[in-house]
């Protein structure tokens, strides 16, 4: 019981220290135990993957666009050996392949012409390679609702005061609006 009290008085300690909750500013922190600073394909397939191992998780993408160059139009994956793609990224291109396989996806030209010009991916594959940004962007951001990942969009990080330190560890980060997220882990 004694260690209870103390943890409490500490942590109303703490609490009062922190101006942002004793003097009700605008300005908020976020609590999860993974912060994912960058929503490219590296920090969306590490939000799912985290979200998967039951960790709570936000990820912040500077602008209002998840996916990084995949959804930015490098719509053609250098792959090589495919049968070395696997996970979450084999699990994209897959939902790749499915929306493709929908015939009235299929404006620009027939599945039957793309798949006769085309050499990075084939009809007898259940994955596709190459895609339009626009679909790499909607199957992201289904992935991400099916993960029920907190996205937040349109916050920069404070390059000046942003990293808030105790030692060598990293306890939050604060965005040009002063929006603070406090984690765990960052990445």
């Amino acid at each position: 019981m004694r260690r209870m009290t103390q943890l409490v008085l500490t942590l109303c300690v703490g609490l009062a220290g922190n101006t942002s909750f004793a003097q009700g500013n605008s300005a908020t922190t976020s609590m999860s135990d993974i912060v994912i600073y960058g929503g490219t394909s590296g920090g969306v397939v590490a939000a799912i993957q985290a979200r998967r191992m039951g960790k709570s998780v936000t990820l912040i993408e500077p602008t209002q666009f998840v996916g990084g160059l995949t959804t930015g139009g490098l719509g053609a994956t250098d792959i090589g050996n495919k049968r070395c793609i696997g996970g979450i990224s084999r699990e994209f291109y897959e939902r790749i392949f499915d929306y493709y396989s929908e015939p009235s996806n299929w404006i620009q030209e027939t599945r039957e012409a793309y798949f006769k010009s085309r050499t990075r991916s084939s009809e007898n594959e259940k994955a596709m390679w190459t895609f339009e940004p626009s679909v790499a962007t909607l199957v992201y951001s289904q992935m991400l609702k099916d993960a029920k990942i907190d996205v937040v969009f349109g916050e920069r990080l404070d390059l000046k005061n942003g990293v808030v330190k105790e030692g060598a560890s990293i306890k939050k980060i604060v965005m040009e609006s002063g929006r603070a997220f406090a984690g765990k882990v960052f990445i």
